[in-house]
């Protein structure tokens, strides 16, 4: 499925930097990495800030505060044509442009590591930079939707059955469940009426539809995908995440495809939990909150630690850029319930940062579904005019 696009052209934007600290023993230094705001290219992000942490790519110079589309292209081209010898160049630039507006990637939903190849070439320059794609939208084996979902295994085969059950009840699937063992009445009696009797809205009744065996097997899939679709709506399950956190080496650096999104995600030697590196720019000031800890599919129990993965303590407010205890060192004659009642209010902004967060990405995820449906839906209706054109 195609990540959600901005909705305005890119280059004329920027990105500001947070510096961070990361990596174990001798190796622990200070990056900068890019947050990323509500139309950032999360894809060329996730790209740019694996290869930071990864002492791939530099920002450069030490003073930059922000950088911009064009600037991280030309980063990662620099980087391929200098650590790739056998790489086709012409081709790896000719992919950057797909960041710019969202990648189309069509997971697998059997395996946490595939991703079908789309026509864009866009899984070749997670290859060409050495980063591992992967994603938590994963059937369990063992549950009752496993069977249905391995006949259509991957989102687009998903997106173009329910597209093609949908046209199949005449646009009925979408907005209502209906019964696909619906016979129907006699030929004579589906045709149109005469007399002006029957729906208002031009669309006929589920009781005046026939279907064959066929259909009726396509329409009892399609429902169950549906009803799949929506019951994992944030693109992670629990047995996608739980393979992720068993099956992720320590210490690794990937790319997570979630919620038509793409993150860093990290696995920690210290605690084998997984986490997510917070480029949100909301938290550009937190210095606290840099990554995420994933502990479930919606996000709802998740943690925010800091650099050394403890639980992160928000300053907030006028604070923001220190930490509690050089507040409470500066605060003077400031008093306790003041400055609780000033941390109070940073943790509501906070949630509803992160509610507002969830509803953005809630709305594009819909519409990105409406999108792929509409597109499936105008290609069956194409398939079906080139079968009803007759060649005089």
């Amino acid at each position: 499925m195609s990540q959600s696009p901005p909705e305005r052209a890119l280059r004329a934007d920027v990105w500001y930097l947070k510096e961070i600290a990361f990596g174990e023993g001798d190796a622990r230094k200070n990056y900068k990495i890019i947050t990323q705001n509500y139309n950032g290219p999360c894809s060329l992000i996730a790209i740019c800030n694996i290869l930071i942490l990864r002492d791939k790519i530099e920002v450069l110079p030490a003073s930059r505060k922000t950088v911009s589309y064009d600037y991280l292209a030309q980063l990662v081209a620099d980087y391929l044509i200098n650590n790739c010898p056998d790489l086709d160049i012409s081709a790896a630039l000719s992919i950057l442009p797909h960041t710019q507006e969202g990648m189309h990637l069509n997971p697998v939903f059997t395996d946490a590591a595939s991703f079908r190849a789309g026509s864009g070439g866009e899984l070749n320059l997670f290859e060409q930079a050495g980063i591992r794609l992967v994603h938590g939208w994963l059937v369990d084996p063992s549950g009752p939707d496993a069977q249905i979902v391995a006949r259509y295994p991957d989102y687009d085969a998903a997106v173009s059955l329910i597209a093609e059950a949908d046209h199949l009840t005449k646009g009925q699937l979408v907005v209502e469940d209906i019964d696909p063992n619906a016979a129907g009445p006699s030929p004579s009696a589906a045709e149109p009426s005469t007399s002006g009797a029957g729906p208002s809205n031009g669309r006929p009744s589920t009781s005046s539809l026939r279907y064959s065996p066929e259909d009726q097997n396509k329409i009892r899939d399609a429902i169950a995908l549906r009803a799949w679709l929506d019951a994992n709506q944030s693109q992670l399950t629990y047995h996608g995440l739980f393979h992720l956190a068993s099956s992720l080496p320590p210490g690794e650096l990937v790319a997570l495809f979630r919620s038509s999104h793409l993150a860093v995600l990290y696995k920690a030697p210290q605690d084998g939990g997984l986490y997510s590196l917070s480029t949100d720019a909301v938290f550009l000031h937190e210095p606290s909150i840099v990554w995420e800890r994933l502990e479930d599919v919606d996000g709802g129990w998740s943690t925010f630690v800091d650099s050394d993965f403890r639980k992160s303590s928000p300053a907030g407010g006028d604070f923001a850029a220190l930490a509690p205890e050089q507040i409470a060192m500066d605060s003077g004659d400031m008093a306790d319930h003041q400055l609780a009642q000033q941390l109070q209010a940073e943790e509501e902004r906070r949630a509803r940062a992160a509610q507002e967060r969830y509803e953005r990405e809630k709305e594009a995820k819909r519409q990105q579904m409406a999108a792929d449906m509409e597109e499936q839906r105008q290609k069956q209706l194409a398939k079906k005019k080139s079968k009803d054109c007759v060649i005089m």
